[in-house]
């Protein structure tokens, strides 16, 4: 099974960046479809990106379209979310995700969690 842990949150100002990173310290990443989830304050967690096994598909939601990239190395065990142009409505703990099966938006789907990482970004 597989046990995440993210990484690389923080303090940044508007309009900078920030990477985050998503290991598994488990069995390899290599069957499942992996995502970054993020809750804010007062906010239901929300899908931000979304990535197939092999890399072949990905999905962003709108709010983050063109700004985010989601990437991962299979190879490394690790996921990434490379987050530009950072708004002060991107502030939240970013989650990510991981289920053994198919592609799906769907936050009840996904078996296997991260701990979360705070992602603040000041205007």
């Amino acid at each position: 099974q597989a046990q995440l842990v993210e990484s690389g949150g923080g303090l940044v100002q508007a309009g900078g960046s920030l990477r985050l990173s998503c290991a598994n310290s488990g069995r390899t990443f290599r069957p499942y479809t992996l995502a970054w989830f993020r809750q804010a304050p007062g906010k239901a967690r929300e899908v931000v990106a979304v990535i197939t096994w092999d890399g072949g598909m990905t999905h962003y939601s709108d709010s983050v379209k063109g700004r985010f990239t989601i990437s991962r190395d299979n190879a490394k065990n690790t996921m990434y979310l490379q987050m530009n142009n950072l708004k002060p409505e991107d502030t939240a703990i970013y989650y990510c995700a991981a289920r053994p099966g198919p592609f799906t938006t769907m936050e009840y789907t996904y078996d296997y969690w991260g701990q979360g990482t705070q992602v603040t970004v000041s205007s």
